[in-house]
């Protein structure tokens, strides 16, 4: 049976004895560990080097990666440098959506296949969405601050007040993959009638129920609008005060995907004037957001710190996505998540 020099780069999310637990699957084959723990998420993730999203810890990878032929991690920033480091390493596999804290070139040209693990969190991120979002048009917080400060105000049921319905409303989901789909679901389940964006998308083929439409046109027909595109240079800033002008007044506004998408002194400005009803957010521009940011005095907002995938069942998910990639490189074969530079 081959022996194969394996790094465990997990962190106190998804963790290394998960990760072992999952490889212990993988058939035919034993896997020598070795482990690195990595801080996050009790340290913020940032840019290390030429790579996003990442935990600052090149030298500990440097440190374990020597003889190492797979490697599989969270946040590890396998920059160049690490990169070059790691003269054995053959096969990488990244637990998240999209390997950003990567530099894929740089392995591709080292011949270093890189796979991630897509789908790994779509269920917690699209509970989280509707959370955030029902949270929103009922306006959960500052009816919780109320009893909190003491009163019972049933004055807040008087029509001016109170909060909207999903049955009946117009949901625009912005990005239609593993998590825009599993909300469109939920959302046509409430009752609700759903317009997606999406380049991707074959209109002809959408599901009973959802309509493919134009970004202006899903802006200007929802009542709610929820984000839930990748963040690449063509959709970066791709919500402005533009947009939310198109919105009918008193929509509501969700972010639950990346800070990038939207521009967040826009959409207080449009809180604060009332042509957003409410808003949610799980995602910032800066993270942590901070203080004295517009963002936490404006009216009418739900906001959690970037915890839409925090389940336990997302990091089982994650080691056990990553094991059938590894099992899949042994056997020869493309892993599901593979990527290319």
């Amino acid at each position: 049976m081959r022996t194969i020099k394996t790094l465990l780069a997990g962190d106190h999310f998804v963790r290394n004895d998960l990760l072992a637990t999952a490889l212990s699957s993988v058939q035919n084959v034993t896997f020598d560990f070795r482990e690195v723990t990595l801080p996050w998420p009790l340290t913020p993730y940032g840019r290390v080097a030429e790579v996003d999203e990442a935990s600052d810890a090149e030298d500990q990878l440097i440190a374990a990666l020597p003889g190492v032929e797979i490697a599989v991690t969270q946040m590890g920033p396998f920059t160049e440098r690490v990169l070059e480091a790691a003269p054995d390493l053959r096969f990488l596999v990244v637990c998240r959506g999209g390997p950003v804290n990567v530099n894929v070139p740089a392995a591709t040209k080292r011949g270093i296949i890189v796979a991630a693990t897509p789908g790994r969190n779509a269920v917690a991120a699209a509970e989280h969405a509707v959370a955030m979002m029902m949270g929103a048009l009922r306006n959960l917080p500052r009816l919780q601050r109320t009893l909190e400060q003491g009163e019972w105000r049933s004055d807040l049921y008087a029509y001016d007040e109170c909060g909207l319905e999903l049955d009946g409303a117009t949901v625009g989901l912005v990005g239609y993959g593993a998590i825009g789909q599993r909300v469109a679901r939920v959302m046509l389940a409430f009752g609700a009638e759903v317009l997606v964006v999406d380049p991707a998308i074959d209109p002809a083929k959408a599901p009973a129920g959802v309509e493919v439409v134009e970004l202006n046109d899903l802006l200007r027909r929802s009542d709610v609008v929820s984000l839930h595109a990748r963040l690449t240079d063509q959709t970066r800033g791709m919500i402005g005060a533009d947009q939310i002008a198109l919105m009918p007044r008193g929509a509501v506004l969700v972010n639950t995907a990346r800070g990038g998408l939207l521009d967040y002194d826009a959409t207080v400005d449009a809180l604060e004037s009332g042509q957003l009803g409410a808003a949610a957010f799980d995602v910032f521009p800066v993270e942590p957001v901070p203080a004295g940011a517009r963002l936490l005095t404006a009216p009418n907002v739900v906001m959690t710190p970037h915890l839409a995938g925090a389940t336990k069942q997302t990091a089982l998910r994650a080691g056990s996505i990553a094991a059938e990639a590894v099992a899949a490189y042994l056997a020869g074969n493309d892993p599901a998540g593979l990527v290319s530079a």
